[in-house]
């Protein structure tokens, strides 16, 4: 009786936010993004993430859009690093701080069903090893690629980046990026200047290939909240 009545009461608080967005209407940026504070009901501290869909055919190569972008305003999430390293670099790695580091180890746990991390980093030579995970970590985005600098000699400084706010991100079947912006309880110009990185990094991203109108529509949303679709011409001012 409890789980109904909680049941019941989510989609009222649904119901009652997604009341709060016009339909059909495309808000400026800033607008979306204070509109979205206002639709989190939860009771945790929702995330607010933006989903661009792009003028592309994922289904080709030279217009697969991947990549990362740090965030200015961060992300506000503690992220557990795996690295794969060995000798010196395990070292640098667990001095830079990273909650997990080794090789064949965590492979191994890995394959025995442990996925306690948020992101994973590895050194070139340490990728045939992590390649026997690869069926594990590329379904759920947790693969190493240089595209997105996790593959790297670098550790430190890629550690550096991931503490900072990097996030990464990678077109879907659809062509739609979706990639998180911070938190609810970010002040909405911190919103405003995570959500334009990661539209910029977009539009520097364009394949050479790519026909048409390249950003087809943006659309910024919290964990529960509804979608709010923002003016795409945004995009225009990144371009060129």
């Amino acid at each position: 009786m409890a789980t109904a009545v909680k049941e019941i009461k989510q989609t009222k608080n649904r119901k009652a936010v997604a009341a709060k967005v016009e339909h059909g209407k495309k808000y400026k940026l800033e607008e979306a993004l204070a509109l979205a504070k206002q639709t989190k009901f939860a009771k945790f501290d929702e995330s607010v993430d933006i989903a661009v869909r792009l003028g592309i055919d994922p289904a080709k190569a030279d217009q697969m859009v991947r990549g990362s972008v740090v965030l200015p305003g961060g992300t506000g999430k503690q992220v557990r690093i795996l690295v794969f390293a060995k000798g010196e670099k395990e070292l640098e790695a667990k001095t830079a701080g990273a909650e997990h580091v080794g090789g064949d180890d965590l492979v191994a746990k890995i394959q025995g069903g442990w996925l306690e991390f948020d992101v994973a980093v590895a050194t070139p030579d340490m990728m045939a090893a992590v390649g026997k995970v690869g069926k594990v970590l590329g379904p759920r985005g947790l693969m190493p690629n240089p595209k997105s600098g996790t593959v790297t000699f670098n550790l430190a400084d890629a550690i550096k980046e991931i503490r900072s706010g990097k996030v990464e991100f990678r077109v879907d079947k659809a062509g739609v990026i979706h990639a998180p912006i911070g938190k609810a309880s970010f002040d909405a110009a911190a919103l405003l200047k995570n959500a334009n990185a990661v539209i910029e990094a977009l539009v520097r991203m364009k394949p050479s290939t790519a026909k048409g109108t390249y950003v087809k529509s943006i659309t910024v949303s919290t964990t529960m909240g509804p979608g709010i679709r923002v003016d795409e011409s945004i995009a225009a001012a990144f371009a060129g």
